[in-house]
């Protein structure tokens, strides 16, 4: 089983910048995928960003070159970065890892969540 904690999340002004952070428990595999979803009120979770192992990273056109995710095996954590925030980044965050399944779906693990808030 894998336990995820999520921390960083609060209240910022449009234009500013906040870190997420996931610390994992349990055991984090190569295979695994680490990333970040968001929802918003009345809204469906979204992918955010993505990265694996090896540090390839995938992101929302939304959150293009203004979010940077980032990944420490050793340590089974993975951040956001998220800068040049606007109000439509307001949204639940929730940490996630995805675990490949030769043999069926994928097993996904999900944090609590944080609450990100972009108002002035």
């Amino acid at each position: 089983q894998v336990q995820l904690v999520e921390s960083g999340g609060g209240l910022v002004q449009p234009g500013g910048s906040l870190r997420l952070s996931c610390a994992a428990s349990g055991n984090i595999f190569s295979i695994d995928v680490m990333g970040w979803y968001r929802q918003a009120p009345g809204k469906e979770r979204e992918l955010v960003a993505q990265i694996s192992s090896h540090g390839y990273a995938n992101y929302a056109d939304s959150v293009q070159g203004r979010f940077r995710i980032s990944r420490d095996n050793a340590k089974k954590t993975v951040a956001l970065q998220m800068s040049s925030l606007k109000p439509e980044d307001t949204a639940v965050y929730y940490c996630n890892v995805r675990r490949t399944n030769l043999n069926g779906p994928a097993t996904n693990y999900w944090g609590q969540g944080t609450q990100v808030t972009v108002s002035s």
